[in-house]
């Protein structure tokens, strides 16, 4: 079975639980932060939204270089547009992970800022560390802006306490 049927079913998890979190975002409290040291829910929720474009930059490309120049759209704090934005990227990355052959996963992927590297390393290692463990990260620190704000957690790999299922 090629890798990427393998990791097509965490992928799709993934974005599902990815969805319904972004799907309970207090769009009324954006300036929220748990802590002055943390972002306000209006730069969190759009940069979970926005991390499917890495993963396509990361199955697409040999780099990035942060410092390029390059440009990046960040999607509205506001749910339509949000949840739009996550499910085009989120549909890109699944259609092109798809095909990506077994051989691609072993090149060397490379992310730079000004030429400097802070990651490089299989794209394999890319995909997972950068890409989805990163979208996950993000996507817990959510849920504990949600948590903060009364805003029921989904069920992520098992049951929340709001969402118990009989337990």
């Amino acid at each position: 079975m090629p890798i990427s049927e393998l990791l097509l079913p965490e992928f799709d998890a993934e974005m599902k639980t990815t969805r319904t979190m972004l799907e309970r975002v207090p769009f009324d409290k954006k300036d929220f932060a748990p802590h002055a040291k943390s972002m306000t829910l209006e730069k969190l929720a759009p940069h979970v939204a926005e991390l499917p474009g890495f993963g396509l930059t990361i199955l697409t490309t040999p780099g990035l270089d942060f410092g390029s120049g390059r440009t990046f759209t960040r999607p509205p704090f506001e749910k339509d547009g949000l949840l739009k934005f996550f499910d085009e990227g989120a549909g890109k990355v699944r259609a092109t992970l798809s095909g990506v052959p077994d051989s691609a996963w072993t090149e060397n992927w490379s992310l730079t800022f000004q030429g400097k590297p802070l990651f490089s390393g299989q794209r394999f290692l890319a995909y997972r560390q950068m890409f989805l463990n990163h979208l996950v990260h993000h996507r817990a620190q959510l849920g504990v802006y949600l948590r903060m704000n009364d805003r029921p957690l989904p069920a992520t790999y098992g049951p929340s306490a709001d969402d118990r299922m009989g337990f």
